[in-house]
């Protein structure tokens, strides 16, 4: 899947806009993932406190936007921005890659329910397109 230079510059232009609230947003979208999807629990079996709200899940939610933020910065090599992280999930941290899939639909939601009327369709279809590459960049190393 590839992204046209519309859709890398509505990409662009939406984190732009969300970046102030990024923190935010990537502990909504974490918090979404452990309650819509428990299985993924096992993954933070370490954090003391696995609610939704808890400072850990928002913390590493705000960390898992910060690797966005990173790959939104290198859009034409995400590969290359993401490869470090992709180590780690796959060879330390053992993440089954279907996990990746299901953090970009929390985070859709997010941007959807941060964006408002403002997360279009367009939009909605580019960020689709680019986590699914950041999902498949990060699943790089299990093969």
């Amino acid at each position: 899947m590839s992204l046209s230079a519309h859709d890398k510059e509505l990409i662009v232009k939406v984190w732009t806009k969300i970046s102030p609230k990024a923190a935010q947003i990537g502990g909504d979208a974490l918090g979404r993932l452990i309650v819509v999807f428990p299985q993924t629990k096992i993954y933070f079996s370490h954090f003391a406190d696995l609610s939704p709200s808890s400072p850990q899940i928002k913390a590493h939610g705000a960390k898992v936007l910060g690797a966005i933020g990173e790959a939104v910065s290198s859009i034409d090599n995400v590969s290359a921005s993401l490869s470090k992280l992709s180590e780690l999930h796959a060879y330390n941290l053992r993440v089954d890659p279907v996990n990746f899939k299901l953090l970009a639909h929390t985070l859709l939601v997010s941007l959807s329910a941060a964006l408002g009327a403002e997360f279009t369709p367009e939009i909605h279809l580019a960020w689709d397109k680019f986590l699914a590459i950041v999902a498949a960049v990060l699943s790089e190393k299990y093969r």
